[in-house]
């Protein structure tokens, strides 16, 4: 594998837009940012290209209602396959509480505003956001790294067609090793803790819903 840039590139924005895209709900718009994605990818590397393209190619091929069926099945219904990022380090602790609340407080440091039913851990909203601020993007990605790729192989094990956007998402970032690698170990093995208080108001995740945002930098 090669290795990863630990720093924002000048493609960066642009690859992580794309992917927020393709991580929202496929709702009627979804036929629009396929098509987005497609002439996005051709302004990126192969290694980040070339997955983002082998999911449209798919999604292209597959009825919506299908897709969208697929999308509920994998994110709602699999707890593995979870996209909200915090539940992997944190499951549902009070820890996880303190966490989305740091995050949110980054997002607004930033002059981003969350809807009230928006939890700012999905990775859409990660992603979208570190298109718009990469250098605080790149840095919350990363400090994510490992629920990242737990939720990378997941996807590759349940053979779902997102797992080729977790690619390109993992393709961004740098090289696991030490450390990540590690914590990638013991939350395969253990999985996330498991107490059952402390996330409001975030205590309901629900489907992110993006606005339409404009690919290729902050909005």
């Amino acid at each position: 594998m090669k290795n990863k840039p630990a720093h924002s590139e000048s493609w960066h924005p642009r690859a992580w837009q794309a992917q927020s895209l393709l991580l929202a709900y496929p709702d009627e718009r979804f036929e629009q940012y396929l098509a987005l994605t497609a002439r996005v990818a051709d302004t990126l590397p192969e290694h980040v290209a070339g997955p983002l393209s082998r999911f449209t190619a798919h999604a292209e091929r597959t009825a919506p209602a299908d897709l969208a069926a697929a999308y509920v099945a994998t994110f709602d219904h699999r707890k593995r396959c979870c996209p909200y990022l915090t539940y992997y380090g944190h499951g549902d602790t009070r820890r996880r509480g303190v966490a989305l609340l740091t995050l949110k407080q980054t997002y607004t440091a930033a002059g981003w505003r969350l809807a009230d039913d928006e939890l700012p851990d999905h990775l859409a909203v990660v992603l979208e956001f570190a298109a718009a601020e990469p250098a605080t993007g790149l840095r919350l990605l990363t400090g994510h790294r490992a629920g990242l790729e737990l939720l990378r192989l997941a996807l590759h094990d349940e053979g779902s067609p997102w797992a080729h956007v977790l690619d390109a998402v993992s393709a961004t970032l740098p090289t696991l090793a030490g450390d990540d690698r590690e914590a990638v170990t013991r939350l395969a093995a253990q999985g996330p803790p498991e107490e059952q208080v402390g996330l409001d108001p975030y205590a309901s995740p629900s489907p992110v819903f993006l606005p339409d945002p404009v690919v290729g930098g902050p909005r």
